[in-house]
């Protein structure tokens, strides 16, 4: 059997991304693909290297997921994460989970020691107790910026749509040497969202997808349209009946603009290892490492190159 060469690709939410940020935003997916990379490269699987890009981005507050979610209309965190295996269409998801760190990692120990794929809010809390997740205080995941904002959308003359075009979502999709792929998502919604609101990041199909047979995807961008066509399936069909993943996610992203004027970005990796990072949005911060070659970006048409080595060597220095 021919070895695959391992492809990571991730994305930080596609967007705006507002000026001060756009440094942190570019270091942060490129840590999380270097990252994921370094996995796949040990030999390990896409599973663990998607899990492992994700992780690094929840714990970068520059993204809204885990440390640095966005906050519900009470204030209050409530974070959704899916993972899933092309190997077996194994799936594991949280949403609305309050207090951990990872919601990653929760959604992973779903697929692997459930027999479920979805648990939300106080069963996601009582199952991750069981599983000795450490719970954390909700200060820790809120960051200053979180709050203003949340108090800023709460004046009687916001606009909240207005913040929610810098909706961040992240995401990573991978194939390994053997030719495995896999996805995973994370985020913390939308800003000042009802309690209890699930977007599409939990969904099978919209925040994510993976199938040996055809490939992975992860998308960002608003979730309740994405979850209305389907997204990440969708942009998989596409490349079923023999589309690039580029031409898959461009055609998928258009339907869900025309169809129900919807925004949004998406990572894709085909079964050949091909990938893809495109976006309706005005921007999304994107990584991907294929060949020992880091390709990233933020706007449209917009695409840095460096061997792995130097990104590691100018990572330890600090970017």
């Amino acid at each position: 059997l021919g070895r695959m060469k391992p492809v990571i690709v991730v994305h930080g939410g596609a967007g705006r991304i507002f000026k001060e940020r756009e440094e942190g935003c570019r270091a942060g997916v490129v840590r999380a693909a270097l990252r994921g990379y370094s996995v796949l490269k040990q030999g390990g699987s896409a599973v663990d290297a998607v899990e492992e890009a994700v992780r690094s981005m929840e714990d970068d507050p520059h993204f809204n997921a885990g440390c640095g979610s966005v906050l519900n209309e009470k204030g209050e965190v409530e974070m959704d994460a899916i993972i899933m295996d092309g190997k077996n269409l194994d799936s594991g998801a949280v949403s609305a989970v309050k207090c951990i760190a990872n919601p990653i990692k929760l959604a992973r120990l779903v697929m692997e020691k459930t027999k479920h794929m979805l648990l939300t809010d106080h069963g996601a809390h009582l199952f991750a107790q069981a599983m000795g997740i450490p719970e954390i205080p909700e200060e820790k995941l809120i960051t200053e910026r979180s709050r203003e904002r949340w108090k800023k959308n709460l004046e009687p003359d916001s606009n909240p749509e207005e913040f929610q075009k810098d909706l961040g979502t992240v995401g990573a999709v991978a194939i390994d040497s053997e030719g495995n792929v896999a996805c995973a998502t994370s985020t913390g919604g939308l800003s000042n969202k009802l309690i209890g609101r699930v977007g599409d990041t939990a969904c099978i199909g919209s925040g994510g997808y993976a199938d040996n047979h055809s490939g992975a995807a992860s998308t960002t961008g608003h979730g309740e349209s994405i979850m209305k066509v389907v997204l990440a399936r969708l942009i998989l069909y596409h490349m079923e009946q023999g589309m690039s993943p580029e031409v898959a996610a461009d055609t998928a992203l258009d339907y869900m603009k025309t169809r129900v004027g919807g925004l949004g970005g998406v990572i894709v990796v085909n079964k050949a290892g091909e990938w893809a990072a495109r976006f309706s949005t005005k921007q999304m911060s994107w990584a991907t490492v294929k060949d020992d070659n880091l390709h990233y970006g933020i706007y449209a048409g917009e695409k840095h190159i460096k061997s792995v080595d130097e990104a590691v060597a100018s990572e330890r220095r600090g970017f």
